[in-house]
């Protein structure tokens, strides 16, 4: 087993970041940073098949999980879900089974015998989708592999028809590209005609969420619900959600998903042995999750990061004397707002690229509750900010 580089970078680069610019991902260079990386990865199709299964088993199980959290006010806090959503997470009625969230996307570690360890969960507000769904499928045409990527845009336009938003919103609209892109082509995926707007445009007048005169009545926002309980204008966002004027995709439950400390829970429910999961579902636990615990317990080495911690950031890697190895200082730590769990460490293979040697993380997208395509990101020890997207497909 093993991963197979293909590929060397073409001389004009800067014709092939214009393609992938025409096709809607305008960040392949992010300033003088070289972030798309010209070369494919290649997997064989039994490692691409086990990623879909156990992502659908691991969704099972953080679905059932999060639907055990609900009502239960003292998880809600251990989770460090902000006081201002609870509210909410219990007056609107959850989605169905498998649908808490529409748009989600694992991340494993994968070492170089193939073991694939589940490192978390952004179910909340995950970017990567253009490298996945627009520009892996590009590259992997060119190098004759297969990706199961070709039918995200179709999920997307699933998730949305069942709930169709009328407006899209991200911080800085137009002028961060990776977030405005990423709203741009879900809305282009989604086939509705949706005005995509800036977050910072948004405000509530007695409940009723507003852009300009425009009143607001269903929103999809890549916007992390947690920051409701800081940024300013949060906590009338979250009452009018809550008191139904308007509705937002991802639904508020996604936030139990998104909470890291969700694997702290159902990690702990797994050693108790709980009937509340299937002997298959355990088994599921035990040979793809890594124990997550609210403390620092391990003997070994170790893993610390805020339950709310995004690219990276918060991010503490711990040597089997628990002392410090490194840590992630170039995304923001949300620590200082959010409780902390703590995870064993796992492996993740290293590829050697045309630039030099890097750790290669991938991720699985959810999308309609269906797994649905592949993401590869390479970088250090820690997959923070400074790192590269490298397309994955599958060996024919």
């Amino acid at each position: 087993m093993g991963f197979e580089v293909i590929g060397q970078p073409h001389p004009n680069r800067a014709e092939r970041v214009a393609q992938l610019a025409e096709l809607g991902f305008n960040w392949a260079n992010i300033e003088e940073d070289q972030y798309w990386v010209d070369q494919v990865i290649a997997i064989n199709t039994g490692m691409s098949q086990e990623l879909h299964v156990v992502s659908a088993k691991l969704w099972s199980i953080f679905d059932k999980a999060a639907r055990f959290i609900i009502g239960r006010r003292d998880l809600y806090e251990l989770l460090s879900i902000p006081e201002v959503l609870w509210d909410g997470l219990e007056q609107i009625e959850p989605n169905e089974i498998g649908k808490l969230s529409h748009y989600a996307r694992f991340d494993f570690a994968i070492d170089h015998n193939g073991a694939i360890k589940l490192l978390e969960l952004n179910a909340d507000t995950p970017t990567g989708y253009v490298e996945a769904a627009v520009a892996t499928p590009w590259m992997c045409k060119q190098y004759g592999l297969e990706t199961p990527n070709s039918v995200m845009s179709k999920r997307v336009k699933e998730a949305w028809a069942s709930n169709p938003p009328e407006y899209a919103a991200c911080v800085g609209y137009g002028e961060h590209a990776e977030d405005s892109g990423t709203i741009d082509m879900l809305v282009k995926h989604s086939e509705l005609p949706i005005r995509c707007i800036d977050c910072l445009d948004l405000w509530v007048d007695q409940g009723a969420l507003k852009v300009e005169e425009q009143t607001i009545r269903s929103l999809f926002a890549l916007y992390p619900k947690e920051w409701m309980a800081i940024d300013e204008g949060g906590e009338a966002l979250a009452y009018s959600i809550e008191n139904g004027y308007t509705t937002i995709l991802n639904s508020p439950h996604a936030i139990i998903l998104q909470s890291k400390g969700l694997q702290a829970v159902i990690w702990a429910i797994h050693e108790l042995g709980s009937e509340m999961f299937t002997q298959e579902e355990h088994a599921v636990i035990a040979h793809y999750m890594l124990p997550t615990y609210n403390k620092a317990v391990f003997d070994g080495s170790y893993v610390s990061k805020s339950m709310f911690g995004r690219e990276g950031g918060s991010v503490r890697l711990f040597d089997s004397q628990g002392n410090v190895e490194t840590e992630d200082k170039d995304g923001f730590d949300t620590s200082r707002f959010f409780s902390r769990v703590y995870q064993k460490r796992a492996e993740m293979a290293k590829v050697d690229l045309h630039h030099g040697s890097f750790h290669l993380l991938t991720g699985v997208f959810v999308i309609n509750g269906v797994p649905c395509g592949i993401l590869g990101r390479v970088g250090g020890l820690i997959t923070g900010n400074n790192s590269h997207f490298i397309a994955i497909g599958v060996k024919k």
